[in-house]
């Protein structure tokens, strides 16, 4: 009985049809990018100080520049990032006081005898004062000092709603309701996030918003993937993820633009109610559609796709089916994921380089925006890199393989991450051109990672397998913004020293995993188990290849 991809090759691999389902779901891709990464513009934290009532009163008496008024009136003033007490502390006094010297106004405080530090101080009762022209969540909800786990928490929620989600997408609707065309977007939770009226409702509609929007940047990959022949789909795998790239550009520009979170909420958020359209404009999975014995939908969808490239379906193709064992089917277990050592392996190395990849990334973007001196442009370069990563990918997967090329991007991004942490702060324009070089080998290693994951687990247990090592994906993501911020309160490169720790183990257990390059998928745990074998197994077993590579990633 013929098989779907016999008929592809003869209706078109990616001709008219599969072109214009790929052009639109780039879209989708790029649309995800504001919930991926949108946090360091709607969670920018500016240069701060507390209010004091009476400073600007006195200041204006006193015609002091700005500079002369924080040197005065804000305790430990200096550079940035360098004292707690300039940004959280105030002098307990009052700045009302008549009297006061425009030239030393603390020498008229009581049990000032010329040393600062004998002033008590007291926490910011009345607010901040925000050296930024636009507004942030930061800026609005007061997310500093005591508070600013806050920003933390309100990356991590999407994060939190990704692994969730991953988990229904993953699991139980594939086994009970999976429609391709129903984990579309949900653009009313990212237009509730820019209406939300407390910090608590944001960190409400940002887990609603990880929740769908995951799904949906899976659902479309798993679908253009399926549609378009096996020579194609690593291709269109990468090229998918490239639109995300071209998302980031966009987003910085957009961010440049409208410095102000709730519009920026909301001006990245209209085009994406665009998407519900895609429930109409595009087809369902013809192989979803096999897997749940509805063959006739399928040919019915096959032969629209033969119509839309001007091909005809021959007439001997009437039926399709999986490309499958016609033995006995096997249930997935997590325990097969672990039950025989090559497995167990394969599962716990996966497993951390998810989350070391994920924690790098985000990680990666997060320090280089608190560090830089232009958050936009430095976004901006560290951006441009990804299309070099997924050029050199496109080149060296088919022909010097996988194994060593992930293994060397995640190194290099490992390595980059510790000369950065090395790199003097007044050497910024080196710092930044080390940051891009590392952003370029975790954008490799991530998109690396997806597909490997795929190849090394067999048939009947390969989606599971990928939910489950994907997921650690997203706990990278939940822990990445703690790190970065906590961590830079105690030393402002600290976070780069545990990326590059992180990286360079990551780097060296691939070196552990098998190469798959010219491999035929396998289709039992006996097969993963000889994986390693340098003998061609495949001359030996069954050499039917399983085509339907479904990929399910997670940046």
């Amino acid at each position: 009985m013929p098989t779907l991809d016999d008929i592809l090759e003869h209706i078109g691999e990616f001709d008219l049809f599969q072109k214009q389902v790929f052009f639109v779901l780039c879209f989708m891709s790029a649309a995800f990018t504001p919930i991926y990464v949108g946090v360091i513009f709607l969670g920018f934290t500016p240069e701060h100080h507390c209010l004091s009532p009476g400073v600007a009163e006195l200041s204006s008496r006193c015609g002091w520049s700005l500079e002369e008024e924080l040197n005065y009136t804000v305790p430990e003033q200096g550079r940035r990032g360098e004292s707690f007490s300039s940004r959280c502390r105030r002098y307990n006094m009052d700045w009302n006081t008549t009297g006061l010297s425009c030239i030393n106004p603390l020498e008229n405080f009581t049990g000032y005898y010329g040393n600062r530090s004998s002033i008590p101080l007291t926490h910011c009762q009345d607010g901040w004062v925000y050296d930024s022209s636009g507004s942030s969540i930061v800026t609005e909800f007061n997310l500093v000092c005591e508070d600013s786990w806050k920003v933390d928490l309100f990356q991590s929620c999407v994060n939190a709603g990704f692994f969730f989600g991953s988990i229904y997408v993953g699991y139980i609707a594939d086994r009970y309701v999976w429609d391709s065309k129903t984990y579309y977007p949900s653009p009313p939770n990212q237009f509730l996030v820019a209406f939300a009226p407390s910090y608590l409702w944001i960190v409400i509609f940002r887990f609603l918003q990880g929740l769908v929007s995951k799904g949906s940047w899976t659902a479309g990959y798993i679908l253009i993937t399926e549609i378009v022949g096996p020579s194609h789909r690593k291709t269109v795998g990468i090229l998918y993820q490239v639109a995300f790239t071209v998302g980031l550009l966009l987003l910085d520009g957009v961010a440049y633009a409208i410095p102000h979170w709730r519009w920026l909420q909301l001006t990245v958020t209209l085009p994406c109610f665009l998407l519900l359209l895609y429930y109409w404009c595009l087809p369902e999975s013809p192989r979803w559609l096999i897997s749940q014995k509805q063959n006739d939908k399928a040919m019915k969808i096959v032969d629209y796709i033969a119509k839309k490239n001007g091909k005809k379906l021959p007439a001997h193709f009437q039926n399709i089916n999986l490309e499958e064992d016609d033995g006995e089917k096997r249930s997935p277990s997590f325990t097969d994921l672990v039950r025989t050592p090559q497995m167990r392996k394969h599962t716990f190395i996966l497993m951390y380089n998810w989350l070391a990849s994920s924690l790098q990334y985000q990680g990666l973007i997060m320090h280089m925006a608190m560090a830089g001196e232009d958050m936009y442009l430095d976004f901006f370069y560290s951006a441009l890199v990804e299309f070099p990563a997924a050029f050199i990918i496109l080149l060296t997967i088919n022909r010097i393989g996988r194994r060593y090329p992930w293994a060397v991007a995640t190194l290099v991004a490992g390595v980059a991450c510790l000369i950065m942490a090395l790199i003097p702060e007044d050497i910024h324009w080196l710092k930044v051109t080390v940051g891009c070089i590392g952003r370029m080998g975790i954008t490799m290693s991530i998109e690396m990672v997806c597909f490997v994951n795929t190849e090394l687990y067999p048939t009947f247990l390969r989606n599971l397998g990928v939910m489950v090592c994907s997921s650690f994906c997203d706990v990278g993501g939940i822990l990445a913004p703690f790190i970065v911020y906590r961590l830079a309160e105690i030393w402002h490169e600290l976070p780069l020293i545990v990326f590059a720790v992180v990286g360079l183990i990551a780097g060296g257990l691939v070196v552990l995993l098998p190469e798959t390059k010219g491999k035929t998928l396998p289709e039992t745990i006996e097969d993963v188990e000889n994986l390693h074998r340098k003998t061609d197994i495949w001359t030996l077993c069954s050499p039917k290849e399983n085509s339907m590579l479904l990929l399910i990633i997670s940046y």
